[in-house]
């Protein structure tokens, strides 16, 4: 029987979210727990991979399970939640068809990204400082080159082991948010690293150091070595994952 898990994390306290061979991840970490509770091995499938530092607002897990979980359904969160550090919180466990896969069913996935622009000790962590001359409008006329289907090949890590790094975007723009900026952007995937190199290289065109024709060409080029660097990890969050049906 297959569950869907709905949870978030602080990815600051993590080593990125899939697990790896000596270091403390999200996924390992769920495991340990969800194993401890039902007192049998639980491997999860996540909907997706971040980064180490990265947050998730939402993430999706699903796991097979032998038997009903119908009478411990009510409190597995909670248990769970007890067990899990604070970085990680389970918010709800359900019942779901066999066809439904937490990574290859989702039809889309959103990031954000946020900026302050002067010091905050309460956005210490949670976001990236940046100029107060940053150009946002030159970023968004320079975002919008991004939008439909294209191959990435500039904007993601070059050890990967993706058979193709095309992607098809939907949205990709900055707004202001309060004493904030924020960068959303969906697609129907995302490469390693993705989001952050495209952040890193429209701060290059907000910095006037790359114009909107040459980050064009970046696109086109297929090669990391073009493109900005990466974006610091700790302000980027994934905030949402559709699915057919949930």
């Amino acid at each position: 029987m297959r569950y869907f898990v709905r949870f978030s994390y602080r990815g600051t306290d993590f080593h990125g979210s899939q697990s790896q061979p000596n270091a403390v991840t999200v996924q390992q970490t769920m495991e340990e727990a969800f194993s401890l509770v039902l007192r049998t091995p639980v491997a999860l499938v996540f909907a997706g991979r971040t980064d180490a530092g990265v947050h998730a607002r939402l993430m999706f897990a699903h796991f097979d399970f032998p038997e009903s979980l119908d009478e411990r359904l009510p409190n597995l969160a909670d248990k769970l939640n007890s067990l899990l550090p604070s970085a990680i919180a389970i918010h709800h466990i359900w019942l779901v068809p066999d066809s439904l896969h937490a990574r290859f069913s989702a039809l889309s996935r959103t990031y954000e990204y946020i900026v302050c622009q002067r010091k905050d000790p309460f956005l210490q962590g949670r976001a990236a400082r940046v100029a107060p001359d940053l150009d946002f409008d030159a970023m968004n006329e320079a975002a919008r080159l991004l939008l439909g289907t294209h191959d990435f090949s500039s904007f993601c890590r070059t050890q990967t082991d993706v058979q193709t790094k095309i992607c098809t975007l939907t949205e990709a723009e900055w707004h202001p948010v309060g004493d904030m900026w924020v960068f959303r952007i969906t697609a129907n995937r995302f490469l390693r690293n993705m989001v952050r190199a495209v952040v890193g290289t429209l701060f290059e065109v907000g910095r006037h150091r790359m114009t909107r024709q040459q980050f064009a060409a970046v696109l086109e080029a297929r090669d990391r070595t073009c493109a900005g660097q990466s974006a610091p990890p700790e302000a980027l969050y994934l905030t949402d994952i559709a699915y057919p049906a949930l």
